[in-house]
């Protein structure tokens, strides 16, 4: 499955911040009973290696991937405990695109940023953090003179305010932590984060 193809899964993204290895396999199976089948488990956490692993072995209908990819060791690392795809923050020096084994959703914040991405190879990349660097706004300037430019805005998206990104012929999807939130996944609220990914998944394109 190519990047592309993985994020047009769902109009919406999950960016999971999971400290419970414990906590892993209910809350994707949760976010994909509600219809959010990619899902981004950042490294950000010791625990976040091995709920990519259970999640990749344990959820069917799941695609999981790895954000806060950082270097080329994180990102085998996430190819290795099974994510399908990795995201970054920025652009990795050095990192070409490849779209295999693990494709990479690059964040860039500026049209500099932009350039860069595109003359390593790539062309879908995360606007991050979209709500500093622009929103919408930013999406709309960038179409123009980057037309070969597709986006994943993160940051500061929320349910009020992915419909303005995702009606953007340049958006294909959003990312955002709203579809679970810390005190229900703290409470084991499995029902409330269904019902939250059913709502997101329901903005569609």
């Amino acid at each position: 499955m190519t990047l592309p193809d993985i994020l047009k899964l769902a109009p919406v993204v999950p960016v999971l911040i999971i400290e419970d290895e414990a906590q892993a396999v209910p809350l994707a199976k949760a976010l994909v009973a509600g219809g959010l089948l990619a899902l981004e488990v950042t490294l950000r956490t010791p625990a976040a290696i091995n709920c990519i692993r259970r999640i990749a072995g344990e959820v069917e209908g799941g695609v999981v991937g790895a954000g806060t990819i950082l270097n080329s060791a994180m990102r085998q690392e996430a190819y290795d405990a099974g994510a399908r795809f990795g995201v970054s923050p920025g652009l990795i020096d050095g990192e070409e695109f490849d779209d295999g084994p693990l494709p990479l959703l690059p964040g860039i914040a500026t049209a500099t940023e932009l350039m860069a991405g595109l003359s390593l190879g790539y062309n879908y990349f995360k606007l991050f953090p979209a709500n500093i660097v622009g929103g919408t706004g930013a999406l709309k300037a960038f179409a123009s003179p980057f037309p070969q430019a597709t986006f994943c805005p993160t940051g500061g998206v929320s349910l009020q305010n992915a419909p303005e990104y995702l009606a953007l012929p340049n958006v294909i999807c959003v990312g955002g932590s709203w579809v679970a939130p810390a005190d229900a996944v703290r409470a084991g609220d499995w029902g409330r984060i269904t019902e939250l990914a059913r709502e997101a998944a329901g903005l569609g394109k």
